[in-house]
């Protein structure tokens, strides 16, 4: 993770056509060193809780998830989380890891056990899956590491 700089802060409100809000680090960067994912803060400047730590902002891989997630793959997915009780623990490993993440920076009682993407009993947001194996990197979310497999080889 590194701090964002001016540049960063720059390059994210246009990344999201917003304002960024909560930006703790920048947690990946793109091949070309723009922010990918961001750690953004357990509760925002208002003081609204906001459970998703790890934010993908990479425009690129942003449209490449909604891609996937309009073809049916996160039924596929939750399918097989059911079915499979290797992979659900590996997912909700995932799932406890993520909200280590998050409680290290601040513990927030109101999304107190809430983490992203469902997890860890469905699959609901490919965008939180991948920012987080992204941050976490390899090995951490099983889920994130098949979509981003699925981007490298589509690449």
């Amino acid at each position: 993770m590194s701090t964002p700089t001016a540049a960063d802060l720059e390059i994210l409100a246009r990344q999201l056509n917003r304002e960024p809000r909560g930006v703790l680090d920048i947690a990946w960067r793109c091949p070309n060193g723009d922010p990918g994912v961001i750690a953004t803060a357990p509760r925002l400047p208002d003081g609204t809780p906001f459970p998703t730590f790890y934010y993908l902002t990479c425009p690129h891989l942003v449209a490449e998830c909604s891609r996937l997630e309009s073809s049916g793959l996160m039924a596929e997915m939750t399918a097989r989380l059911r079915a499979d009780d290797e992979l659900a623990a590996q997912y909700l490993a995932a799932h406890e890891q993520y909200l280590a993440d998050r409680e290290a920076v601040e513990a927030v009682p109101e999304i107190e056990g809430v983490s992203a993407g469902g997890m860890p009993n469905r699959v609901k947001c490919l965008h939180a899956l991948l920012a987080h194996a992204l941050a976490a990197g390899p090995g951490v979310n099983p889920f994130g590491d098949e979509v981003r497999k699925l981007l490298e080889a589509d690449s």
